[in-house]
């Protein structure tokens, strides 16, 4: 199952983005997990068997609460989650 590590940088903390990321991931039904960083950005793992899904996904995350100014994303291993949480700082 294809996966990605994304890493949102911006005025993302403190302004809903990581619910505004699950409710993303729902829509796509994409399985994985955010949380905030220690910098003040925002990291996930994004999976879905189709790499199509991911891409929009990650080009939702650009329209997300507070001020997106870069979105860098790589290829990560799959986990296999079951769902898409949100877990705590990091």
């Amino acid at each position: 199952m294809p996966a990605r590590q994304i890493i949102v940088i911006g005025h993302v903390q403190g302004v809903g983005f990581r619910a505004y990321v699950s409710c993303v991931a729902a829509i796509h039904d994409v399985t994985g997990e955010v949380w905030n960083r220690r910098d003040g950005g925002v990291e996930m793992i994004a999976e879905h068997a189709q790499e199509e899904m991911l891409d929009r996904f990650q080009a939702k995350l650009k329209n997300g609460p507070g001020r997106v100014d870069n979105v860098q994303a790589y290829p990560a291993s799959p986990q296999d989650y079951s769902r898409f949480g949100i877990g705590p700082t990091r």
